[in-house]
């Protein structure tokens, strides 16, 4: 039976990336032959083939799990196998989390030693709580407490995930401080202390827009090595990714095969860039770019919510009347100011694209 909080296989919706990718996971660790740090489930070269992709002498395909420069991904890896934690930072939906939890898989083979970063995150979800029936029943003791994702990683050996650092308040990421440089935690009830064990390590995110909400201070900064997470560098690339993330997630859901619509990929992926860059793909034409971010991730929903438009309203392929909604929900966010920036688009550049008067019509639909 199956409990609630703790599905796995196909009742999971959504399976950690050690789930859905035991099969690779496992035949990589038995091909790997490279020497590997403590406690880690691959060797560095085996954790950048998982998340790059490639094939393996006995035949298995590696799915790529990240698209980008080779090098991004080794000195991520390179990282991780040093005593320095790992930041990765970028603009909203260059996917920091997806490579930060794959990283985690790889490396300790448990993606879910998480916290979760909210301006409401306390000190105790990085150091550790108490159960506090027990507190008051016995007093402070081992058993009375509670320890953190953070805790639990440096006691065996693991990867902990930091989700959002900048969203955490300054005084509780300074919690990270010592935890990073000595490799220690103390725990002054007890006048003990959890020290790190090697394996140990820790990966943080933070987006760029965030810069100013709660910036991390010099002294945490130092204890990281940052890798900056680019957005794809060409359409084409862009449009492989949303391609294959659309693909993973409609299998999950019963949604129709992503190929079948990629001409719409390829268009949304297109209006994307073209409202983000400020300027068309030819480079004739400028534009004027809404406020928010239109990232790679948003691109994945707009599709995604295309396909069950298609699959459960339409006749299963991805047609413009399908991503139409999608596409203003998340260019105008802004009803005023956006709104106007999205009809210039449509009128200026889409009306007058070879080849697009159904999503043109689509769109004036659905905007008006």
């Amino acid at each position: 039976m199956t409990m609630p909080g703790n599905g796995t296989g196909a009742e999971a919706l959504r399976p950690h990336a050690e789930d859905a990718f035991a099969h690779e996971l496992k035949a990589l660790a038995a091909a790997d032959d490279r020497p590997r740090p403590v406690r880690w489930k691959l060797s560095p070269w085996a954790v950048a083939t998982y998340l790059l992709g490639g094939e393996l002498p006995g035949g298995t395909v590696i799915t790529p799990k990240y698209v980008g420069p080779r090098r991004i991904v080794e000195v991520a890896v390179t990282t991780l196998a040093t005593d320095r934690a790992l930041l990765l930072l970028g603009v909203p939906g260059t996917a920091k989390t997806w490579v930060s939890e794959h990283l985690a898989a790889a490396v300790s083979g448990d993606s879910t030693l998480l916290v979760q970063g909210t301006a409401g995150t306390p000190e105790e979800a990085i150091r550790y709580g108490w159960n506090y029936a027990r507190l008051l029943a016995h007093g402070p003791s081992r058993e009375a407490l509670v320890p953190s994702p953070v805790m639990r990683a440096m006691a065996e050996g693991m990867t902990a995930r930091v989700e959002e650092l900048t969203r955490i308040p300054a005084d509780v990421q300074d919690t990270l401080i010592t935890v990073l440089s000595e490799k220690t935690l103390p725990i002054p009830e007890l006048g003990q202390e959890t020290q790190a064990v090697r394996g140990f390590n820790l990966i943080a995110t933070a987006n760029d827009r965030d810069r100013g909400v709660n910036e991390l201070s010099s002294a945490l900064r130092r204890r990281f090595n940052t890798v900056v997470l680019p957005l794809p560098a060409t359409a084409d690339a862009e449009v492989d990714i949303v391609a294959r993330r659309v693909d993973q997630m409609g299998r999950a859901l019963d949604l129709p095969a992503a190929p079948e619509g990629l001409e719409e990929i390829r268009r949304v992926v297109t209006v994307f860039r073209e409202l983000r860059d400020g300027v068309t793909d030819d480079g004739r034409t400028k534009v004027k770019s809404p406020g928010g971010t239109l990232s790679t991730a948003e691109a994945i929903s707009v599709v995604t919510g295309g396909l069950a438009l298609a699959a459960h309203f339409g006749d299963g392929v991805l047609r413009p009347s399908d991503v139409a909604a999608g596409i203003l929900g998340a260019v105008v966010r802004d009803p005023v100011a956006d709104k106007v920036v999205w009809q210039e688009y449509l009128e200026t550049v889409v009306r007058e694209r070879e080849g697009w008067k159904d999503f043109y019509r689509a769109c004036r639909e659905v905007t008006a």
